[in-house]
């Protein structure tokens, strides 16, 4: 199916330069040599009168394309094999339509140049007739041109020419694509030859499946010996010539799934070596360099790989995905159109309704106008019947506020006389509280007395029980009474002689303070002088240090300051006024008692 495709393209290309009038319409005559140019091409029978028994019943005159397909399809399509020359094909329906279509004079490219690109435009070209190239294929194309040149792609330089695409909303058809190269608007910069070198690179990639090439040395079978070759790389073989003119081919390397690709150690003075195994022999091969050895490796890895999961030639698989996602967005594209004409048809419905709701609010308008003029109307009317309702309201409101201020007044000496009973009502509610509180206390105050009153029954029975004990006591105490104040008189006696002694001690003590503060005096000024002489001779002598008076003992302390006297003389007064204590009590024990009289009311 693909095969018939490619071939429908370019047998378009020629019925197309066979319709001189562009009436879609092409003589019979015409018609057999092209048929009998295409059989003799694809290798195939000729029968100039199965041509005859197809248009015997239309004989009106020349043959549209639509009638001269069914033809084509069962006398030619439906019986070509791929055993014939695909090159002799495309140059034949080349030269039928390159005439009348292209002008060399305007073309800086050769006849052979502008044949691959108009093959490069067959095979990127739409699935629809007349046959178009879009922007994104034209891009893919030009991109491959100037990597084959060398070139950097300038993005912003075909932006510019996909805008004037756009601007006049067309797609290029073979010539226009013939002309775009061959007017060097892409490829400024480049002499002819690059650029017919660069046309050749991509036509045989993308037409001839050519998918590497290059200058390779080979081992030989029977001589062993290494032998310079250019070798071909396509999608299932492998074909290596004497040089790169393709004069004269020595051999092909068939590819299938099992092939077998591997690098190998440098051996017989050959470096860069790699193996190819086919099912039929074993290939070693030697690279010019590492670079060139791992891409040749890895190309045809990828055609072993293509083989065993049956797929085309990366390009052209390529072209597929390409195609199949431009027709995923064009439905995207229909869908979304689609979608916008439904929006569009419920936004005119809504701009309808909204018209209808427009008009309907715009007479709702017009009446509420109308009703607010009514409105407006009565509203004056009652405006005025307010105001002379208001005037005769004003004149019963200013009677009823006299009225008011004279009701006022009485109301306010009504109050007045309200808040002087609420104040002696206050004044006699704070009277009648006194009065209670009064009560109140001089019930406390009576139960006070009463309990005081029992309190001194109580007691005075008590105190006559105190009395008559007492009574009792006075008797029986009146001779101890005599006893203790005999004893009491002693006492008195020893207190005064012993009063006497401690005025003595008091005056020795005076005396003794006395000559202890002359001697603190004393002291404090000798040790003044012992300081001024202590720092003289430390600043003048340093290391001398003066002999200072030692500690005179313990000192006693007493209440009233240091002691006047020594340990000793302590002991012996102590002694002294012990025995002069004992003699006093002596005597008050030999001297008789005198009790006195005890009051009975203490």
């Amino acid at each position: 199916m693909m095969l018939r495709d490619e071939l429908l393209r370019s047998i378009w290309h020629a019925f197309t330069a066979l319709d001189v009038d562009k009436s879609g319409k092409v003589s019979k005559s015409q018609l057999k040599v092209l048929s009998h140019n295409l059989c003799t091409v694809m290798n195939i029978p000729h029968d100039p009168v199965a041509l005859e028994e197809h248009f015997k019943d239309d004989d009106e005159g020349p043959v549209s394309n639509q009638g001269y397909m069914p033809y084509l399809n069962k006398f030619i399509l439906d019986k070509v094999t791929d055993k014939f020359d695909r090159q002799d094909f495309n140059k034949m329906c080349w030269t039928l339509c390159s005439r009348k279509n292209m002008d060399p004079n305007k073309l800086i490219i050769s006849n052979d140049d502008a044949f691959k690109i108009w093959c490069i435009f067959n095979f990127l070209s739409e699935d629809r007739y007349p046959l178009v190239i879009v922007t994104e294929e034209i891009e893919y194309f030009l991109r491959k041109l100037t990597e084959a040149m060398g070139g950097s792609w300038v993005e912003e330089r075909f932006e510019d020419y996909k805008l004037q695409l756009n601007a006049k909303q067309e797609s290029l058809n073979a010539w226009g694509l013939i002309s775009l190269v061959g007017s060097g608007h892409f490829s400024k910069g480049m002499d002819c030859q690059t650029l017919s070198m660069a046309i050749n690179e991509v036509y045989q990639e993308l037409i001839l499946d050519v998918l590497k090439q290059g200058y390779m040395m080979k081992k030989g079978h029977k001589r062993k010996n290494w032998t310079e070759r250019w070798f071909m790389l396509k999608p299932n073989s492998i074909s290596y010539y004497v040089g790169e003119d393709l004069a004269e081919q020595k051999g092909d390397i068939i590819l299938d799934g099992n092939c077998i690709v591997e690098p190998l150690q440098d051996k017989e003075g050959k470096k860069c070596l790699f193996l190819i195994k086919s099912s039929q022999k074993s290939f070693e091969i030697s690279a010019s360099d590492k670079k060139k050895k791992q891409e040749w490796i890895q190309a045809i890895q990828t055609c072993v790989i293509l083989l065993r999961q049956g797929r085309q030639a990366p390009h052209r698989d390529a072209r597929q995905k390409r195609r199949e996602l431009r027709l995923r967005q064009q439905a995207e594209q229909e869908e979304l159109e689609l979608r916008m004409r439904e929006l569009q048809i419920a936004n005119e419905a809504k701009q309808s309704e909204l018209e209808n709701m427009r008009k309907a609010l715009e007479e709702a308008a017009a009446n509420a106008a109308e009703e607010e003029r009514r409105r407006l109307q009565t509203q004056t009317e009652l405006q005025d019947r307010y105001r002379v309702d208001l005037e005769r309201e004003k004149m019963v409101r200013q009677q009823m506020e006299e009225q008011v201020a004279q009701k006022s007044t009485e109301l306010e000496q009504y109050l007045q006389r309200v808040r002087e009973l609420e104040h002696m009502y206050g004044q006699l509610e704070d009277a009648l509280e006194d009065e209670r509180h009064a009560r109140q206390d001089e019930e406390a105050v009576r139960k006070l007395q009463a309990r005081l009153l029992d309190e001194e029954a109580t007691k005075r029975a008590e105190l006559e029980q105190i009395h008559l004990r007492q009574q009792r006591a006075i008797s029986e105490t009146e001779a101890e009474k005599q006893e203790l104040e005999k004893e009491r008189q002693a006492k008195e006696s020893a207190l005064q002689a012993a009063m006497k002694q401690l005025e003595q001690l008091e005056k020795e003590r005076q005396g003794a303070l006395q000559q202890y503060q002359t001697v603190m005096k004393t002291l404090e000024k000798a040790t003044n002088n012992t300081k001024t002489w202590k720092h003289k001779v430390a600043e003048h002598e340093g290391l001398l240090r003066l002999i200072q008076p030692g500690s005179k003992g313990q000192v006693l302390i007493t209440n009233w300051g240091p002691a006047a006297f020594s340990d000793a003389e302590l002991t012996l007064r102590e002694r002294e006024w012990q025995r002069t204590k004992n003699q006093s009590n002596q005597a008050q024990q030999r001297a008789p008692v005198n009790p006195e009289p005890v009051n009975a009311e203490d």
